[in-house]
């Protein structure tokens, strides 16, 4: 059944309507709860943020949370709604009804969508009519909650495969990571985010879909990392090791 989400205006908002998210996946076995999961996460980590004082303009990093978040609900919307959203997360939407990427592969889907694709647009977005320079300092506080999640996560995650901790046959978490692009975005999101502000938001339309070709092939590598026997033996493992319902993952991460 199908889920009717709003846009929030509010960062409490958007994590009522992630919630939202996380039980309707865990009702219809949907896979998208994962990355609903870990970014609901990151927004409370950001509201916190906010509330201590951590970045230099608190309501413009409000408005910039809630921009970058519904990105993400607008995307959701639009597939549920069986409308048109951005190839990368149409891939993520679609892979969450497949059994077999592993949770990690469905949580990278989702970053690179909303970390490579949304980011940089929605701090462009909140800059408009001012210098892109004047919210650099926040933006990458951002990025490093976004980044500082990564452990909390792994350990999440060792619930769902416990044997992740002591083996190592496809590589460290981090460097899963930063293989498919992840941890580049942390330089190139700035620099979207920069592009983008140089032109006019009437051109950013289709300077999305130029960028969105772009981010859907790096999706599609997240998929297939390669065709190693060890890369491949370690995500059969892995696999195997992932015994739990969907909903029970799900609950898990949350």
């Amino acid at each position: 059944m199908a889920l009717q989400i709003q846009t929030a205006s509010t960062i409490s908002e958007v994590i009522d309507q992630l919630d939202r998210i996380i039980d309707w996946s865990i009702r219809e076995s949907n896979r998208i709860g994962y990355f609903a999961c870990l970014y609901r996460k990151v927004t409370v980590a950001v509201q916190a943020g906010i509330q201590n004082g951590t970045f230099e303009d608190g309501p413009r990093m409000e408005r910039l949370d809630v921009l970058f978040a519904n990105r993400f609900l607008e995307a959701f919307r639009q597939h549920q709604n069986l409308e048109n959203c951005t190839g990368a997360w149409l891939l993520a939407f679609q892979q969450a009804r497949v059994w077999r990427p592993l949770v990690l592969q469905h949580l990278m889907l989702g970053m690179n969508a909303h970390i490579n694709l949304d980011l940089g647009v929605a701090a462009a977005a909140t800059m408009q009519g001012k210098p892109i320079e004047n919210i650099k300092d926040d933006f990458y506080k951002i990025n490093d909650i976004l980044l500082d999640m990564i452990d909390e996560v792994q350990d999440q995650l060792s619930l769902i495969f416990p044997l992740l901790k002591r083996i190592d046959l496809i590589g460290r978490f981090d460097e899963i990571l930063a293989g498919a692009g992840i941890d580049i975005a942390r330089r190139q999101a700035w620099k979207i985010a920069q592009a983008f502000a140089a032109h006019p938001a009437a051109e950013w339309d289709d300077k999305i879909l130029e960028l969105d070709q772009k981010i859907l092939k790096t999706g599609q590598r997240i998929l297939q990392p390669g065709k190693g026997v060890w890369i491949s033996l370690g995500l059969f493992v892995i696999r195997l090791g992932e015994y739990h319902t969907v909903g029970k993952k799900i609950s898990l991460l949350r």
